[in-house]
């Protein structure tokens, strides 16, 4: 489920956050979203990204204990605006990927669009691991290609690919 509209949590949910982080909500809000406007040139973006780091703010640790509230806030609206930007580079991608289909093969809007938030949620998985390690688990799971062929591909031995292959697998399944 999306976080979007979820921001107003009522006292009975989180007692001891929805004092804090109201405040601190009422008090910067209109900042932090002028501050993503001027980075996005969408002022419905830029609400949207400013509700999700508000989102992770709830999350991220004691309102209370937050010194400087705006280095705070611009620190994860930084990383929420870098997930948006690789969301979107994702979504560029899988579009121009299904452009390239034959209509007979191309999969439904309902398809789609479970296709696209499977793609977004395993790039989430795998954020932080090494690039090379990251190639190598799409290259077998999405490519469908053999240990030798990613091996050739990476100009790495086969040993080298089922090390990447078995630390993707272990991210992906300590994940769930």
């Amino acid at each position: 489920m999306s976080p979007r509209g979820l921001l107003f949590v009522t006292p009975s949910a989180h007692p001891a956050l929805n004092h804090t982080v109201d405040g601190l909500f009422r008090a910067h809000n209109t900042w932090l979203t002028n501050w993503l406007r001027r980075r996005l040139g969408c002022p419905h973006s830029a609400a949207d990204l400013a509700q999700d780091t508000f989102i992770k703010v709830l999350g991220a640790r004691d309102p209370q204990q937050i010194v400087e509230p705006r280095a705070f806030l611009t620190t994860i609206a930084r990383r929420v605006l870098c997930n948006h930007y690789r969301r979107q580079d994702l979504e560029r991608a899988y579009y121009q990927a299904l452009a390239e289909l034959p209509e007979s093969v191309a999969p439904s809007e309902e398809e789609r669009a479970i296709i696209l938030e499977t793609l977004v949620e395993l790039d989430q998985l795998l954020e932080g691991l090494p690039a090379p390690v990251k190639s190598a688990f799409l290259m077998s799971q999405v490519d469908g290609l053999s240990h030798g062929e990613i091996a050739g591909a990476l100009g790495i031995s086969i040993a080298t690919v089922k090390r990447h292959l078995n630390k993707a697998a272990l991210r992906c399944y300590f994940a769930l």
